[in-house]
Parts: structure tokens; sequence; C-alpha cells
């Protein structure tokens, strides 16, 4: 079990300012629409946004890549200096390294078996104020569009009493991703779409498995548009488009199967822990 650090404000402004750095030595352009959806800023508490009972919401991303969250998170914080706490799986936060500066962070870890927990958790962290993000698909998108969405987001927000707010990102998967690593040439002056939708709100009694739907359809509603203006044009069967958009990805019929397999593999390695 590696080391836990208690949550730290300066640590967490050290690794948006370590973000932003090398947003600045790469170049990377963040291009951006829908930011009236964002919340309004409000009160500082020191260097970053001050939590306030009632100022809470869940932002729901959408995961093609392993950087979206920084996406997220730097337009966040260049607004109103606002902290996203994630949903991290347990798995991440037990790894040596990344295990530290998750608890650093005050990021809020979902267990191998019982998530009730943090479930609770998160939905405290809402009432409370701060701010929770969250990716829907539960794990990166192969083929580039958005997957079946769990209703975690929607649950949590409609017991919190506090709005979704999807947010769709795009081009930070030509970066890091699935089986794609950095690449240094794709990385210098790369562009980055970012849309944020109007927020959700959700009664007490909400139809999650519906709205979960809507909230699907509007991530990817949010993706088509980045792609429509997206300022770098793709080559013909390039890797990071979509296979109906003319790309190399995955079809989502293949990237069915895919998840199907790797969903196989892991209920077997369970088996064999168990045993």
């Amino acid at each position: 079990m590696p080391w836990r650090p208690p949550p730290s404000d300066r640590f967490y402004r050290f690794l948006v300012r370590t973000g932003l750095f090398l947003r600045w030595a790469l170049q990377v352009r963040i291009i951006t629409s829908g930011t009236e959806h964002l919340p309004d800023p409000g009160p500082r508490h020191g260097a970053s946004r001050a939590v306030v009972p009632g100022g809470g919401a869940v932002f729901a991303i959408t995961h093609f890549g392993y950087l979206d969250f920084a996406a997220a998170e730097l337009l966040l914080w260049k607004r109103e200096r606002g902290q996203l706490r994630f949903l991290i799986h347990q798995g991440a936060a037990d790894h040596w390294l990344a295990g530290p500066a998750i608890a650093a962070s005050g990021h809020v870890v979902v267990g191998y078996a019982e998530r009730s927990g943090a479930y609770d958790n998160a939905v405290a962290r809402l009432r409370a104020g701060e701010y929770l993000a969250v990716f829907p698909e539960a794990g990166v998108s192969r083929s580039f569009v958005v997957r079946e969405c769990r209703t975690g987001a929607v649950r949590m927000a409609a017991e919190a009493g506090v709005p979704v707010i999807p947010v769709s990102v795009w081009g930070t998967h030509r970066l890091l991703t699935r089986g794609h690593g950095f690449s240094l040439r794709r990385g210098w002056r790369a562009p980055v779409r970012v849309h944020v939708g109007a927020p959700l709100r959700f009664p007490p009694d909400v139809d999650a498995e519906r709205e979960t739907l809507l909230l699907r359809r509007l991530l990817q509603a949010g993706v088509d548009r980045c792609i429509a203006d997206f300022p770098l044009a793709p080559e013909p069967g390039a890797w990071w488009m979509p296979s109906h958009l003319g790309g190399g990805a995955p079809s989502e019929a293949e990237r069915q199967a895919l998840d199907a397999r790797d969903a196989a593999r892991g209920r077997r390695r369970g088996r064999r822990s168990a045993g």
C-alpha cells in the first residue's frame, strides 16, 4: 500500500502549475465554447475558489484519452481557480507513485468491491460545495465515440441537489491514449477542443437510466461540435478519428467486442485472486 499523505491545496496548486508549464512549453492550444455554462466565479479562499455550501457541481467529462482530466481542470482553474476532485479507481490509488499524488490532491477513491462509502463521500462533498469530476463512461472509449455511461453522475447530482455539467473534450487523445503513447511531434502546438454543455438538474426521484442516456447524447453532441470546427484536418484513415468519419479507430461494434473481452479477462483475474 503506498504512502497516503493528507490532502493539500498547496500540492494541488503545484500540480496545476506543472500542467500550465507543460501547456506553455508545448504551446498547446485549448479552444473552448460554452464556457457561459460554467458556474459563476465565487469568493476565493487564498489562491483557490472557496468551497461554499450550495455551490457544488458534478462535471461529467468524456474519456477518449489519458489527459482529458487536465483539459477540464486547466479550464476551470483559469476561469475561477476552481479545483476538481475526481472519482478515481482503487487500482490507480494503489500505484506506488500515483497513489500519494491522488491522496494529496483530495480525490475520491472508489474501491474494488465496496463502493457505497465513496458514493456517500462524493455526495457529502457536493453538498458542501465542492466540484466533483467523473468519467461516466468508466473507461477510455477506443472508438472515440461516447460509449455506454454509468448512472453515478446523475444519481449523485440528484441526491446532492447540484447540477451535472457535461464537458466534451476532443484532441487530448491525440497526445496520449490507450495504445498510442506520447509523441512530441503530435504534442507541439497541438489543438485541444473543449465544449461545455448547459447544466442539467434532476429531482431526487430521478429516472437515472433515462437521464443518463440523455447525458450520453449531450456529451456526444458536444464531441460532434468539437470535431466540426477542430483546426486540424485529419489525414485519410487517421487513427485518432472515429470510423464513421473515415478514421482508423475501431468501429462501435469492434469497440464493444474489445470491451467485452477486457471485462472477461478482468473477471478471470478476479476469480484467480479470490481462490
